[in-house]
């Protein structure tokens, strides 16, 4: 594993968002939904994700999540993630989402 520096750290932007709206993604190459998750001041970014094993559309709005915000735009089919949910690999392989302990106001910088 490489050694990081504070500043390497620091470029990452990860902030605490809700989200507001999940629906299947039936062009995507694995199963996915499509997110739109909001992140307070920063707004509603987009995203794509691969967490069908364990999240419905439903019991995913409403959910606190936490993202990487500041990534560049990636097109995936006719859709544009604009961040990344993060998430942890179980030992069945699925995700397993981030969230914080407590509600927390969106937006909140991780760090």
């Amino acid at each position: 594993m490489q050694t990081i520096q504070g500043e390497d750290f620091e470029k990452l932007d990860i902030r605490v968002g809700t989200v507001i709206e999940a629906k299947e993604f039936p062009k995507a190459r694995k199963p996915s939904y499509q997110l739109s998750i909001d992140f307070g001041r920063l707004g509603i970014k987009k995203s794509s994700a691969q967490i069908t094993a364990y999240y419905t559309p439903e019991n995913l709005v409403g959910r606190q999540v936490i993202g990487l915000v500041n990534l560049p735009t990636r097109q995936m089919a006719n859709f544009f993630s604009e961040c990344l949910v993060l998430g942890i690999y179980d030992t069945e392989g699925q995700v397993v989402l981030l969230q914080p302990e407590r509600p927390v106001d969106n937006g909140t910088k991780i760090g």
